[in-house]
């Protein structure tokens, strides 16, 4: 009987019976890829606060900022007015608007400086604690969330979607102060000449009608871009870990080849989205053109009428030009806002993954157990229509050593991590000295109950963090009579550097039976 598969990024494209690389559309899509939530903005404000005052500083520089913005093609037309063309003028009103210029220039720099400076620190503050509240929260999940949520789409969302919310904290405080500079020029050129400022911003509506055109498309693009990054995380994540079976099955061209197709159809959502993204800028120069146009041909023909002063003129050839700026930044940073609203979602998503397993009010955290253990009727499945154990019961006794034995998938190590309470049972209970698992603090659970995997996890650091990773309180005399008890103390003190060896990541510089029996050790 033949088998065949259908690819993510082309549903009805059929593939030779293989395995696949990474992730498909799973689970974790259903969880991760929603659509855009406004509410991200209100979620993100909670980690703002703390550092309010900051940013009440940062606007008040975006304020000053702006005004000297707004301030120099003022200065600029009372000088060609006033100093350059008005008879009796004179040097001093030249040297009079010269100096003002200075001026503004000097607090523009400062005001611009302390901005960028006040909202840098803040969005890394705030990053900060984004990231350490994720880590923290992902340290206590479920296991059950954990088992779906594969190891590279998790670090696409620590890093690459924490990052896309500092750059929207960052660019708010810009688009703030765009929007102040948008409106003060459209007051300011009404101000100095309604009709020609009315004339000017006639080729507005033009923007909007594009932007109602371009905005849906753009925020499904957003969306995709982030999904299939987060796709092809998880993929590459996947043939990392998996790198001695690839090679010992000789599957490196194979697995290439599905990876390849990942990385095209990310490589299409992300210059989709990059197209989306550009497309408004030229728009944008050409309606700038436009309305200067606009200015040069109407204000020239007033001021050869004598109905409009060249300084007004100029002043408004400086404020069109400026007025398309802040448009052009806010077109951009909408693209931004998009992609954060989309990465914020998904982070909160995870921060709001229930712990499911907790304490209950009264748990009890005794300071010593004599280790009778119970299993009473346990009925246990990692999915409710897939039952591992069924009516299970056992008792065994303090001191008493106990061999499960049994084929692969008959619950094993499923006993030993409801014993550790990793996972509830869903019938049943499990009695430590007579009291449900369910009754005791998860501390006292991770205190008096040790767990050895065949195939350990060995810690980056020294081989003496390593075996008191499980009692930091542990001097150097209880780690050497740990490692002595198991048999490692020979091999340990018989390395360069002893106990202050340095391992490698997972271990590797040491044997598979060197780091079962630091596992040990560090059991004890």
């Amino acid at each position: 009987m033949s088998s065949t598969f259908r690819t993510a990024a082309d549903p009805n494209a059929v593939r030779p019976p293989r395995a696949v690389v990474g992730s498909q559309i799973s689970q974790d899509e259903v969880i991760f890829g929603a659509a855009f939530d406004r509410k991200v903005v209100r979620r993100f404000a909670q980690y703002v606060l703390p550092y309010r005052k900051t940013i009440y500083i940062a606007m008040a520089a975006v304020l000053v900022f702006t005004a000297a913005q707004l301030s120099i093609p003022l200065v600029i037309r009372y000088a060609i007015d006033n100093a350059l063309i008005a008879d009796g003028g004179g040097r001093a009103l030249l040297v009079l608007a010269v100096s003002a210029f200075v001026a503004i220039v000097m607090v523009n720099y400062a005001a611009n400086y302390l901005q960028d400076r006040l909202v840098g620190l803040t969005g890394e503050r705030v990053i900060f604690d984004l990231r350490s509240a994720m880590y923290a929260h992902l340290q206590n999940v479920a296991l059950t969330f954990m088992d779906r949520t594969e190891v590279g789409r998790m670090m696409s969302r620590l890093q690459g979607d924490v990052n896309s919310l500092q750059e929207f904290l960052e660019n708010s405080i810009t688009a703030f102060g765009d929007l102040v500079l948008l409106f003060g020029i459209v007051i300011i050129m009404l101000t100095l000449n309604f009709e020609l400022g009315l004339l000017t911003l006639s080729v507005v509506p033009t923007l909007f009608f594009v932007r109602m055109i371009w905005l849906p498309r753009a925020r499904i693009a957003f969306r995709r871009a982030r999904e299939t990054n987060s796709i092809n995380n998880g993929a590459l994540a996947e043939g990392i870990h998996s790198v001695r079976t690839v090679q010992g099955m000789h599957r490196e061209s194979v697995n290439l080849e599905l990876y390849a197709d990942k990385s095209q159809e990310n490589l299409r959502a992300h210059l989709r989205s990059a197209k989306f993204a550009q497309v408004m800028v030229p728009i944008v120069d050409t309606l700038t053109g436009a309305a200067m146009a606009i200015v040069v041909v109407v204000g020239g023909t007033l001021v050869l009428d004598k109905a409009l002063d060249v300084g007004v003129m100029v002043a408004f050839l400086f404020y069109v030009q400026r007025f398309f700026d802040p448009i052009r930044s806010l077109t951009i940073q909408y693209s931004v806002m998009q992609r954060a609203m989309a990465s914020g979602q998904r982070i909160f998503e995870v921060l709001d993954v229930p712990l499911e397993i907790v304490d209950k009010p009264n748990a009890v955290n005794p300071e010593a157990v004599k280790g009778r253990l119970e299993f009473c009727n346990v009925n246990f499945g990692y999915h409710k229509d897939q039952p591992i154990l069924k009516d299970l019961s056992f008792v065994v006794e303090p001191g008493e050593t106990v061999a499960l034995v049994g084929p692969t998938g008959s619950g094993k190590t499923s006993i030993t991590a409801l014993i550790n309470r990793f996972y509830d049972v869903s019938g049943g209970k499990i009695l430590i000295d007579g009291l449900d698992v369910r009754d005791y603090a998860k501390a006292a659970l991770g205190r008096h109950v040790a767990m050895v995997l065949q195939d350990p996890f060995l810690f980056t650091g020294s081989i003496f963090e390593n075996i008191r990773y499980h009692k930091t309180e542990a001097t150097k005399k209880d780690i050497e009579e740990a490692s002595k008890i198991v048999g490692a103390h020979e091999f340990i003190m018989a390395l360069p550097f002893g106990y202050d060896t340095v391992l490698e990541q997972q271990g590797h510089n040491l044997s598979m039976g060197q780091r079962q029996l630091l596992s040990f050790a560090r059991a004890l």
